[in-house]
């Protein structure tokens, strides 16, 4: 009998690709108000418990890249800071994760479990990839249906998209990414998309909510050097310039009656962090609230040339010229580019 050829990559990713649970230690409720939102009764906290229970409050997908241990998946899987992790290889096999580098520029995580002698996925190279190519997303969807894979091909290369994580607020913009029309559901994300050598070519990020098949993935050319760093150092040494901003456009501008109608505002997030962080490059080159940085490196920030972006391209330790703009005068700065501490 004939056997797709995709019954063979499904026995060798299947048992590398991980759930991952994020669960804290929350107060119980002990009762709840009942209100009519859109004609429909939601529950709210009332009255909360003086004691606290273990709750899941998230979690995704992953896989594992070194028998030894080492599991890759997203930033915004695991970016409570406070939550535990555990990754569930299967029903007899968990363990508990410890989060040893992110990378939310690319939305990307490291996590490290202590086994030996596991199964783990080899790493394609994401720049070969061609449009139109077969590929395989596998992932976890709505953390239930363990060990799904989806069927489909590249659909796009070099896309860049603005991603929301649930109930998060925060955008963050990326840049590069496989698009596919594999299905990606909530929960896959983190897991691999894999060619038909069942090599890795790109991590499972996001997906257009009410459109059919349009999922992206990071290729994972963008993140061998992070893991070979967390590797040698235990860390990822990323430069760090300091500073909440928001990026201007016409609406922006207009809105505001501000000069420009590009760059990075520095201003902070409402009843959030100062805007400067302390000890930041930005804080010792002198940078304020309400400063608009226009260029880095001689490159103008725009919404399709962000700031991020500009800045992914140095290394802790470079100098960098920045044009920034505060009221009506024009300053050239220039920034030491300092590892977050």
């Amino acid at each position: 009998m004939f056997k797709s050829p995709i019954v063979n990559i499904a026995k060798k990713t299947c048992p590398a690709v991980i759930t991952i649970v994020a669960s804290r230690d929350l107060p119980q409720i002990e009762e709840y108000y009942f209100l009519p939102i859109r004609g429909e009764k939601v529950a709210f906290p009332k009255k909360m418990a003086e004691s606290k229970q273990r709750t899941k409050i998230g979690g995704g997908s992953g896989f594992i890249v070194s028998n030894d241990g080492y599991v890759l998946t997203c930033n915004h899987v695991v970016d409570d800071g406070e939550a535990d992790y555990t990754v569930i290889l299967d029903p007899d096999h968990k363990y508990q994760a410890k989060v040893l580098a992110k990378d939310p520029l690319i939305d990307i995580a490291i996590l490290k479990i202590e086994a030996k002698g596991l199964p783990f996925l080899k790493m394609g190279n994401s720049d070969n990839v061609e449009l139109g190519e077969s590929v395989l997303a596998v992932g976890n969807p709505l953390g239930e249906f363990e060990d799904t894979l989806s069927l489909g091909i590249v659909s796009g290369l070099s896309r860049k998209i603005t991603a929301y994580s649930g109930g998060d607020s925060k955008a963050t913009n990326l840049r590069g990414l496989i698009q596919t029309d594999a299905a990606i559901n909530p929960g896959n994300s983190g897991g691999p998309l894999v060619d038909m050598q069942g090599k890795v070519i790109g991590v499972n990020t996001a997906m257009i909510v009410g459109a059919e098949n349009i999922g992206f993935a990071i290729p994972i050319n963008y993140i061998k050097d992070d893991l070979s760093e967390v590797k040698d150092t235990g860390k990822i040494k990323k430069p760090f310039l300091g500073i909440k901003y928001i990026l201007l456009s016409d609406e922006i501008t207009k809105e505001n009656k501000l000069d420009y109608n590009y760059g990075a505002l520095i201003v902070r997030e409402m009843f959030g962090e100062p805007p400067v962080a302390k000890g930041s490059s930005a804080e010792q080159a002198g940078l304020k609230e309400y400063d608009i940085v226009l260029e880095m490196n001689g490159e103008k920030i725009t919404q399709d040339n962000p700031l991020n972006h500009i800045l992914s391209s140095f290394q802790v330790g470079d100098k960098t010229e920045l044009v920034v703009a505060r009221g009506k005068t024009i300053k050239k700065i220039i920034v030491d580019l300092k590892e977050k501490k």
